[in-house]
């Protein structure tokens, strides 16, 4: 054998050829794999003949033509046939062509993918070359961790955003949703979260945006903290499958980092798009819709995909999600934000109203809510907090009242005040991207209601400067 050859006889050029063939035919891309072949085609989806023993659903296949080899999901199983999604949209495919069984797709990351912009399927797309793969190759449809062996969630953390470190403080390993319609301002709210200093690593999930917006968030919004982000683009032109797997892919980044150990942030934008990528698949297998059009496996993968967000087990990080939930006609109560928001930790809820009044981010404060405020508030806050959405109730409930001038001061104090207070605390919410990031919001808050002024965006200007 050659570990019983002397050290200084070299080995013969067979045995090496040897351990050449054996370390090659190891790799399982090199394995005997089982295939069929195509018998029918329709939009969305073809049928392969031989292959119902050999696969299981969500496995992988690779269809082989005349132009190369594409991949493809197994969405049903038959007795005779199997049903498969091109992940590549135009696939060409032809009757009996070959198709290869792949097994579970998997992702292999690596820390010198920070920085990069990557698709679904784990490739780069920004041009900066090929990226390194890691030493362990993960699935991406993976389980969440058994829950008795997850941390607990404790810490508290400063998001810079003062609407939400007042009103809707967050933890690391929460998930919470930012719940708004279109064009409301919630992809300008998930980048001013991004640059948030709490946090080792950034993984942003980019599901079915604008193919032109996607620069401008990466190059605009991220800046400095794109050294340590990894971002997973699937457009709004790409397949069906993409879409479905762009999330899917980076939670499976974040899942790599937080078991190193680093606290990591998840960004999914949107978990709707999400859900209409995996409806679209779903309706070409011929499953049926249950609600509003939505078939039953939407609310099966929402909760796993969610739930492997979190804190991880004892010894390792955790992965705070922020997923982004776009509510159809401003409707709160749609069977995606219903199923959603009762599996976070929390929810911001965007308000069109707010945005028409020229107040940004429009975070209804009295709406949105954290259900683990109470880890990140000292019990003084949460009394100050408590006393602010009496005043805000108040001021928003009396407003007919006072428009069409029935009130009158003096008559009920808890109502002068609101008058007098609220408004400044509204002036103090206001935020933009261009906005320095608040160390203390409710530092802020207690300047701008000590001085009457709102406007704690800018630098204090000093008293003994001349205008």
């Amino acid at each position: 054998m050659l570990e019983e050859l002397p050290v200084n006889v070299p080995a013969s050029p067979m045995l090496a050829h040897m351990a050449g063939l054996v370390a090659r035919y190891a790799d399982p891309a090199f394995s005997v794999a089982h295939g069929g072949h195509v018998q029918a085609i329709a939009a969305g989806h073809y049928t392969v003949s031989g292959m119902s023993r050999h696969v299981r659903l969500g496995e992988f296949v690779a269809h082989r033509s005349a132009h190369g080899i594409h991949l493809g999901e197994v969405v049903r199983v038959e007795p005779d046939l199997i049903y498969v999604c091109p992940i590549e949209p135009g696939e060409p495919i032809g009757i009996h062509d070959v198709v290869i069984r792949k097994g579970a797709f998997r992702v292999a990351p690596d820390e010198s993918w920070c920085g990069r912009t990557i698709n679904s399927l784990g490739d780069p797309i920004d041009g900066l070359g090929p990226i390194s793969p890691g030493p362990i190759r993960r699935p991406i449809s993976n389980t969440a961790p058994p829950s008795m062996t997850r941390q607990r969630v404790e810490t508290g953390f400063k998001t810079g955003v003062r609407a939400i470190d007042i009103f809707s403080p967050l933890c690391l390993g929460q998930r919470l949703g930012i719940f708004a319609g279109s064009g409301v301002g919630k992809s300008t709210l998930l980048s001013m979260l991004a640059r948030a200093d709490a946090f080792d690593r950034v993984v942003i999930s980019l599901v079915g945006e604008r193919g032109r917006e996607v620069r401008e968030f990466i190059e605009d919004t991220l800046g400095d903290n794109m050294s340590k982000t990894v971002v997973v683009v699937a457009t709004s032109d790409e397949s069906p499958m993409l879409r479905k797997m762009a999330p899917l892919s980076a939670v499976t980044i974040a899942e790599h980092f937080r078991d190193q150990g680093d606290n990591v942030l998840l960004i999914v934008d949107s978990v709707t798009r999400f859900a209409h990528a995996i409806r679209e698949v779903a309706t070409a297998a011929g499953e049926p819709p249950i609600a509003r059009g939505y078939p039953a496996s939407v609310f099966t993968e929402l909760p796993k995909l969610l739930e492997r967000t979190g804190p991880g087990v004892e010894g390792t990080g955790t992965i705070t999600a922020i997923i982004s939930i776009l509510v159809d006609g401003d409707n709160h109560n749609d069977p995606i934000a219903d199923s959603t928001r009762g599996i976070l930790d929390g929810h911001i809820v965007m308000d069109r109203s707010l945005a028409e009044e020229g107040r940004y981010p429009p975070i209804n404060p009295l709406a949105s809510i954290s259900r683990l405020a109470r880890k990140a508030w000292t019990p003084d806050q949460e009394k100050l907090v408590a006393r602010l959405k009496a005043l805000i109730h108040r001021f928003e409930e009396t407003r007919d009242l006072r428009l069409i001038g029935g009130y009158r001061p003096g008559a009920d104090a808890d109502l002068d005040m609101a008058i007098k207070q609220v408004p400044i605390i509204y002036d103090v919410l206001k935020q933009s991207p261009a906005d320095r990031s608040s160390a203390d919001a409710f530092a802020d808050l207690a300047t701008g209601l000590r001085t009457g002024n709102g406007n704690v965006n800018q630098p204090a200007i000093n008293p003994r400067q001349k205008a």
